[in-house]
């Protein structure tokens, strides 16, 4: 009776599970910049920004992608969330836990819910070791013990992502790239997972088998009720498989939102820039779409430029852009866009306030 009574105190005061649409990952202010040394003392000189003060949420059982030119921040974020990075400043919030300084000994049971997606499937698995023992590892280094071993939960893993079970003792080099990359994706889900930062996890497969790859992360999210933070450069696939898209430039994100408003209205000249570079697979179109060309490079991170640090190649800047430092603020029920002089605000349509009264029958 004793030992009942105190299970029932624990469930009560434990922390409750984050539900399907609640939020599990909360990031404010997220800084990484990375000291540049030089001389005999090493001093640092100045740094490069990597990051340089993100805020976005992402929900239980959704989709957030990070898209931008390479070099603004995309892959600094994804390991400053997995805690692979040290973050300079900002704070990292999952499942309501600051996990922003914790120790690596504390950071090591949430690697449970944390795990990661390399973009490269060649360097990302050790060629010394067989298929078994790369997607077995994460139950030997958790001391996770399953019901009937390892040997059998690897190959139902293997199974899940599509690929042979017997082929448990083969080694890396023997699959082509799409299947290097399921087994990367059968070690990550071995723990289930409650958030995958899937880092550009087709951009270095074929376009033949990037459809499959993406397809399974799809299934997989249905299936297990996964949580992902998707990082990618090609805008026609993030199309697809994401709910909301955050688009970066130069270490900061100047527009947030959801799928379809941000490619059918996108409000930021950047986003506006980006998406008129993605093809249109239609023979039959007559008109062809205006294609903006920016000027210049994407300045260095280095030395970024003051106040709005996309001035330098926008073709609207004025001169509160060189002064001011727009800030990302709601433009539209969910659409977060950081810009003095904002793109398409003519299509917003002003949704209703509260609840939404229905028709009586009469």
């Amino acid at each position: 009776m004793r030992d009942e009574t105190l299970t029932t105190v624990q469930d009560q005061t434990a922390p409750a599970e984050p539900r399907l649409g609640e939020e599990i990952l909360a990031v404010s202010g997220l800084q990484k910049h990375f000291p540049v040394r030089k001389g005999l003392l090493q001093r640092q000189v100045a740094a490069v920004q990597a990051v340089d003060g993100l805020d976005f949420t992402v929900t239980m059982g959704e989709t957030l992608s990070l898209v931008g030119e390479s070099g603004c921040g995309k892959t600094t974020t994804g390991r400053l969330l997995t805690r692979l990075l040290e973050p300079t400043g900002g704070k990292i919030v999952f499942e309501g836990r600051d996990i922003t300084h914790i120790s690596l000994r504390a950071m090591r049971p949430l690697r449970r819910d944390v795990q990661m997606i390399f973009q490269d499937p060649y360097s990302s698995l050790n060629p010394r070791h067989t298929v078994g023992t790369i997607v077995g590892a994460p139950f030997r280094l958790q001391k996770v013990k399953t019901d009937h071993g390892i040997k059998r939960a690897v190959q139902e893993l293997l199974e899940l992502v599509g690929l042979n079970p017997e082929h448990y003792n083969r080694y890396p080099h023997e699959f082509s790239g799409g299947q290097r990359q399921r087994i990367g994706i059968a070690r990550t889900l071995a723990l289930r997972p409650k958030l995958i930062v899937a880092d550009e996890p087709v951009s270095a497969l074929d376009v033949s088998i990037q459809a499959q790859v993406i397809n399974l992360l799809d299934d997989l999210q249905n299936e297990l009720n996964l949580t992902y933070v998707m990082i990618a450069h090609d805008l026609s696939v993030v199309r697809h498989v994401s709910d909301r898209v955050a688009v970066m430039y130069l270490g900061k994100i100047v527009e947030l939102a959801g799928r379809t408003a941000l490619y059918e209205r996108p409000m930021h000249p950047y986003t506006v820039a980006l998406l008129s570079a993605v093809p249109i697979p239609d023979p039959e179109r007559r008109t062809k779409r205006e294609r903006i060309r920016l000027q210049g490079d994407v300045p260095s991170p280095l030395n970024p430029p003051p106040a709005c640090r996309f001035h330098t190649r926008c073709w609207k800047a004025q001169e509160v852009c060189r002064t001011e430092e727009p800030p990302l603020v709601d433009l539209a029920p969910g659409h977060k866009v950081a810009c003095h002089f904002p793109e398409n605000q003519e299509a917003i349509t002003v949704l209703p306030v509260g609840p939404v009264e229905e028709p009586v029958d009469s």
